[in-house]
């Protein structure tokens, strides 16, 4: 069996899960609600308060999808019971960053300013302090959403290799180049 997919996923009070009959499953918590249309090969069930999800046969096609679609619904249920976050940092000399309700602004070398329109589902935060770099704070509880946003943003400005200006993850190691050396 799948490593991945034979481990049941354990429901967290308050989350409650639904599978309809056209194998789609749909998850309900404190931070939202998610659904996930699962591929009809693959069985969903509810047993004393886990997901369970097995396969019919040992093809290389059902053990993937397998894997694949216990780890997508244990992303939800994680998701709508406590939520993810990411942290982005503006690296560079007069980059800022400022929040708008939906909308990003983004100011990070060019001749004019980003604006992004963020998903609904995406809450945005950005915080300046002094002598700090801008530092963009991305929660949701959809982690495939959260990611690609995430991953659009650093697309603006990704990080350079020899001074590392641009949008990094908090966290995120640059490795740096030496520059060009003088000639004596």
């Amino acid at each position: 069996m799948s490593r991945i997919g034979k481990l049941p996923i354990d429901l967290p009070e308050g989350v409650s899960v639904s599978v309809n009959d056209d194998n789609t499953v749909q998850v309900k918590g404190p931070k939202g609600e998610l659904n996930q249309k699962v591929d009809p090969d693959i069985k969903v069930e509810l047993k004393e308060n886990q997901i369970i999800i097995s396969r019919p046969t040992e093809q290389k096609r059902h053990k993937s999808l397998h894997g694949l679609y216990r780890a997508l619904l244990y992303n939800m249920v994680k998701g709508v019971s406590d939520g993810y976050s990411l942290q982005q940092e503006l690296v560079g000399v007069g980059f800022k960053a400022e929040a708008k309700g939906q909308i990003l602004e983004l100011s990070v070398g060019y001749s004019h300013d980003i604006h992004i329109m963020l998903p609904e589902e995406i809450k945005v935060e950005a915080k300046t302090e002094r002598r700090s770099n801008p530092v963009i704070t991305l929660s949701s509880a959809d982690k495939q959403l959260l990611n690609q946003v995430a991953a659009k943003i650093r697309s603006l400005r990704p990080p350079e290799p020899y001074k590392g200006k641009g949008i990094k993850f908090v966290g995120e190691y640059i490795r740096k180049k030496a520059g060009k050396s003088a000639s004596v």
